[in-house]
């Protein structure tokens, strides 16, 4: 099946979509216009469609025509949520509410609408059924596990056999696919802090506990801590983005907060955070005379590509865009992606795209979740095209 050349025709569609939801964004777990967006470019198309309760999912199935008994199940994801960011791109169809889809979730969105109607019109010839999964929530509090909770991985009636995300990025060069096998993404774990000191006048210190020097003490020890307790080849990445502390100048403070992000490629890594972390930061807190509360939680997993299903979709997008348009990444990103929860259960692939525009020069592109980044949405009916292409090729090899 020979999907780029009908991509070419609904690309203007696709923009249009991602158009209209990029100027809508919603955050989180609802997402009610974004989710009628979706169903309404879904409406008429030959899909068995649900939504769901506790948060604004969409799970639409397709059921291919050529298939006797219950054929193979590809699922194919979607995110929709954007982030709590002022837009600052200077795009015509900017959001103005103080939220943006600056991680590009609205083309997502879009890509994945087209691939569903690219397929709806194969839907004679498919040998399995494909299921697509538009999930809110991936910036937080995370979809993908409520989804599953809801049935996502067997609402055809058969267990997904094989699982395909696209995630798009405005560092790279439009239309380039990136992938690698294994760990592709980091682990996602959240560090909480509160250090107990005693509050007092900020010019006598001596006759009060000082929680603010110790707290500091403890993001500097953090940094070292990596650099010392941490293989290079499995690396770890902590930063401190919260520190909260006093109510003015003169006063010192009963206490100091801090929250940090800690990025991991390997559970041994987390079981090593999680015991040494909190003894770290107590021995620091204790050598001052305060106490200190410490919370470690692991958030997303590591998004891990199957090897064999990472080499399949590198030589079918190959294939289908020409070698030259598809490029293996020597290392994990360490951000994260929920879709692990995905790819912990099924065997699969999340694979990026390149959107970075024309005029935008690669040494100073901005990354996603930037308030200035920029994405060519030309680049949809290719996205479409390759999640068809994905979806297509393995149903019909599994059905094989």
């Amino acid at each position: 099946m020979g999907f780029v050349e009908d991509a070419a025709l609904i690309r203007d569609d696709l923009v249009a979509l991602r158009r209209r939801i990029h100027q809508e964004p919603e955050l989180g777990l609802h997402l009610p216009k974004t989710q009628a967006a979706v169903l309404e470019a879904l409406d008429g198309l030959p899909l068995e469609i649900t939504t769901g309760t506790r948060l604004s999912s969409v799970v639409a199935i397709l059921r291919g025509d050529n298939q006797e008994a219950p054929g193979p199940t590809v699922l194919l994801r979607g995110d929709m949520d954007a982030l709590p960011v002022m837009e600052k791109s200077g795009e015509p169809f900017a959001s103005t509410t103080g939220t943006m889809h600056a991680c590009g979730h609205d083309l997502h969105v879009a890509g994945l609408v087209g691939a569903a109607r690219l397929l709806a019109a194969k839907k004679h010839e498919l040998p399995g059924n494909v299921v697509f999964m538009f999930q809110p929530g991936e910036e937080g509090p995370g979809g993908a596990l409520p989804m599953i909770e809801e049935g996502v991985l067997d609402a055809a009636g058969t267990p997904v056999d094989a699982a395909f995300g696209i995630h798009v990025s405005g560092l790279y060069d439009k239309g380039l696919f990136l992938t690698k096998p294994g760990p592709a993404w980091a682990g996602a774990n959240i560090l909480r802090v509160t250090v107990h000191g005693r509050s007092g006048h900020g010019s006598s210190p001596w006759m009060s506990l000082d929680p603010v020097p110790v707290a500091a003490e403890i993001v500097t020890a953090l940094q070292s801590y990596v650099t010392r307790r941490h293989d290079v080849f499995d690396p770890v990445v902590i930063t401190v983005g919260q520190f909260h502390a006093g109510t003015a100048p003169n006063i010192i403070p009963a206490t100091a907060e801090l929250a940090a992000t800690v990025r991991t490629l390997s559970q041994a890594t987390v079981e090593q955070l999680s015991a040494e972390l909190p003894r770290l930061i107590h021995g620091i807190a204790a050598a001052h005379g305060a106490t200190a509360d410490v919370d470690f939680q692991p958030d997303y997993p590591v998004t891990v590509n199957d090897p064999d299903m990472w080499h399949y979709a590198k030589t079918l997008l190959a294939h289908t865009f020409g070698p030259d348009r598809v490029q293996q990444r020597d290392n994990p990103i360490m951000g994260a992606e929920d879709f692990s929860y995905i790819l912990e259960r099924v065997p699969g692939c999340h694979i990026l795209l390149g959107a970075r525009p024309d005029d935008v020069p690669a040494e100073t592109a901005p990354s996603n979740h930037s308030a200035v980044v920029r994405f060519d949405d030309s680049i949809l009916g290719d996205q479409a095209a390759a999640l068809a292409t994905l979806a297509s090729q393995t149903l019909a090899g599994r059905a094989g």
